[in-house]
């Protein structure tokens, strides 16, 4: 009898379950009435954030020969390999690659598909997410420093990062359960401004401070950071990998796009991509002015985060701090939506449990609680930029979509096309190779002299 009532509400949760349109729920589609902005919007909060900040403490580590051909050539491979993912999103007519994942399934097939871009998606995501609560407690925890004026002064008690990185994490909680992508283009605008505004702020304060007297190019030191052979190979390893952190878009631009209406008059591509020209116009000011700024005032002594150099005038240098709080907050809800995608799609489909608030409530709050515990317990900013950058971004940025493109569009092979995406296969392939050993590298030097939840 016990067996027989078991197996009725097994059956009656399946009923309730077939009634429900799942993509109707889910946060990616359950809305598909974005504007062109809203792309733009977005791929701006996605890019421009913690990985801008890292640049000018990249180039200390690559000097300015190779740091600037790195920054550029990845922002011209990024900005290709992303025009090619957009393209992608609707290759097959009637039929929309919502996430990424679908769109690797549909070139690798169902299951190597799954295993190859899942996972990748999943460490940017969470990687990024726990890299922005380290990025948000540090650039409170600056603020607090500059309107007390500094901790020497006693006027203000010392506050250790942890307890930042937990104030930063507490307003998640309840942005977290703003239900799609759509519901946070506000957010994502704020987000946008705020991360232009303080870009500005580091290249002028930086531009201003390296051409004053006191700090003239005799005074800056622009010899690669590191002091050991050893050193400088590591260091320059991963400067790559904080390079390419800095161009994160590509992990969310599917999910993006489709939150855009399509029709086979207007297809959503079109729209996409106008947001996306004018995002990477934004980009390209921000981060070669930041990068190029920063490294000229600082040199080798630059900062992991250039905003941490800087102190003068401190007015405006809190407010860039408070302005990256602002914008982080944008980016990891960004980063995060796709994430609960895949979270509730699995507790629905596998798991068998109702859509609805309670379910959101409890998923999305420990997704949140998770990446802060990670955050606060290895808040690494320069390395989790490298490591995460390299082995994590590097794949799903620079070579994955090209070799979608030669497997699904078919070039001509020994092509133009073909030869380029050879090109960006094999530069990419190189570098995660190198900017994960890198990384990892900083974090166990970082971790030695790290004191647990300082």
């Amino acid at each position: 009898m016990e067996e027989f009532v078991e197996t009725l509400k097994d059956r009656r949760q399946e009923e309730k379950l077939k009634d429900v349109n799942l993509d109707d729920w889910l946060p990616i589609t359950s809305s598909r009435t974005a504007k062109w902005y809203y792309s733009a919007f977005h791929n701006v909060t996605a890019m421009v954030g913690a990985g801008v900040l890292g640049l000018p403490f990249a180039m200390s580590q690559l000097g300015w020969g190779l740091g600037a051909v790195a920054i550029v050539m990845s922002f011209v491979i990024t900005l290709y390999t992303l025009w090619q993912l957009v393209e992608m999103h609707e290759m097959v007519p009637g039929k929309r690659f919502d996430r990424y994942h679908e769109l690797g399934q549909h070139a690798f097939g169902p299951r190597l598909g799954l295993w190859i871009i899942l996972p990748l998606q999943i460490i940017v995501m969470v990687g990024t997410d726990i890299v922005y609560m380290v990025t948000g407690g540090q650039s409170l925890r600056k603020f607090h420093d500059l309107i007390c004026h500094g901790r020497t002064t006693g006027s203000c008690a010392d506050i250790r990062l942890t307890f930042w990185i937990m104030i930063f994490a507490s307003p998640h909680f309840v942005l977290s359960q703003l239900p799609n992508f759509n519901s946070i283009s506000s957010i994502s605008g704020a987000a946008a401004v705020m991360s232009l505004t303080y870009s500005m702020i580091a290249f002028v304060t930086s531009a201003v401070k390296g051409s004053s007297t006191t700090t003239s190019a005799a005074a800056v030191d622009y010899a690669l950071r590191a002091t050991t052979p050893a050193g400088r190979s590591f260091g320059m390893l991963s400067a790559l990998g904080t390079v390419s952190f800095a161009y994160a878009a590509h992990n969310v631009v599917l999910e993006i796009q489709a939150t855009i209406p399509s029709s086979p008059e207007t297809p959503s591509k079109k729209p996409m991509w106008r947001g996306v020209v004018v995002a990477y116009a934004i980009v390209a000011l921000c981060y070669f002015s930041v990068a190029f700024a920063g490294y000229y005032a600082f040199g080798s002594s630059v900062e992991p985060n250039v905003l941490i150099s800087l102190e003068k005038p401190t007015w405006l240098i809190a407010a860039a701090n408070l302005m990256v709080v602002v914008h982080v907050v944008g980016g990891y809800q960004v980063f995060a939506m796709p994430m609960f995608d895949m979270v509730e799609t699995v507790l629905v489909k596998n798991l068998k449990y109702k859509p609805g608030f309670w379910l959101r409530l409890v998923s999305r709050s420990a997704y949140v609680a998770a990446t802060m515990f990670v955050g606060l317990t290895f808040p690494f900013f320069d390395g989790l930029l490298g490591f995460f950058g390299g082995f994590g971004f590097a794949p799903t940025t620079y070579f994955i979509p090209c070799i979608m493109w030669l497997i699904l569009k078919k070039p001509k092979k020994y092509g133009l096309t073909w030869f380029i995406n050879i090109i960006c296969i094999v530069i990419g392939v190189l570098l995660t190779l190198v900017s994960s050993i890198g990384g990892l590298r900083q974090i166990i030097l970082d971790a030695k002299n790290y004191k647990l939840y300082s």
